[in-house]
C-alpha cells in the first residue's frame, strides 16, 4: 500500500510529465508544478532535488514502462515464433505503453533536444537498454529468417522507432486500432514497400 509520501510524489511526476508534455521543459517552472499538484513550491523539495530531477525521472519511467511491456510480449512468445509474430508483438507493445502513458513517453519524443547536457547524460542508460532490447528482437527475426543479413541492425531499429514513435502526433487510440497498425507496421518492416519480382 502506497504512503501519502509515495502518493505525492507520483502526483508531481504525473502532473510534471502532463505539463512538460504540453508547454516543453523551459515553460514549466517548479512554482508551475507545485500549483497544479495542490502544494506549495518548497515542499517539492522533499522528493526531488530541482527541476532537472523531476524532468530525468519522468524520462526514465516513459522509457521504462515501455521496455518492460515489449521485453514482457516478446519474451512470452515461443521460441519457434516466426520473425512477424516476433515484431508484431514488440510493436504492439511499444504502441500500446508509449499511447497509454503518453503524457511521459511523450518526454522523450518531444523536449529529450531542450533539456540541458548533463539530464539528457542521464537518461542515456534507460535508452542504451530499451536499443539493445530491439537490437536483440530485430536478431532474434534475423536468426527465423525474417531479416535479411544484409540488413543493418542499428538503421532497422531507429527505423521502427521513429515511425512508432511519431504515432504521437497522429494517431488517436480511441478511434483507431492499435493492433491493425502494428500488423500494418510489421508487414512494411519485414515485407517492405516494393513487390516481389518473379524468379
Amino acid at each position: 500500500m502506497a504512503t501519502k509520501a509515495q502518493d505525492t510524489r507520483q502526483r508531481v511526476l504525473d502532473v510534471a510529465a502532463r505539463r512538460f508534455r504540453e508547454h516543453g521543459y523551459a515553460g514549466v517552472s517548479l512554482r508551475d508544478i507545485a500549483d497544479e499538484a495542490g502544494m506549495k513550491a518548497g515542499s517539492l523539495y522533499y522528493h526531488f532535488r530541482s527541476k532537472d530531477e523531476i524532468v530525468a525521472t519522468v524520462l526514465d519511467i516513459g522509457i521504462e514502462l515501455v521496455h518492460d511491456a515489449v521485453e514482457r510480449a516478446v519474451a512470452g512468445l515461443p521460441a519457434e515464433a516466426p520473425a512477424r509474430a516476433v515484431i508484431a508483438a514488440a510493436v504492439r507493445s511499444h504502441l500500446q505503453t508509449f499511447l497509454a502513458y503518453s503524457d511521459y513517453t511523450s518526454a522523450n519524443v518531444r523536449i529529450f533536444g531542450q533539456l540541458p547536457p548533463e539530464v539528457r547524460r542521464a537518461n542515456l542508460a534507460a535508452r542504451r537498454r530499451y536499443e539493445a532490447l530491439w537490437d536483440s528482437v530485430i536478431e532474434r527475426c534475423r536468426a527465423r529468417g525474417g531479416v535479411r543479413p544484409a540488413v543493418d541492425t542499428a538503421t532497422f531499429r531507429l527505423f521502427l522507432l521513429g515511425a512508432m514513435n511519431a504515432t504521437l502526433e497522429w494517431f488517436d487510440p480511441a478511434k483507431g486500432d492499435i493492433d491493425r497498425l502494428a500488423d500494418r507496421y510489421a508487414d512494411l518492416a519485414l515485407d517492405g514497400l516494393l513487390e516481389r519480382s518473379e524468379s
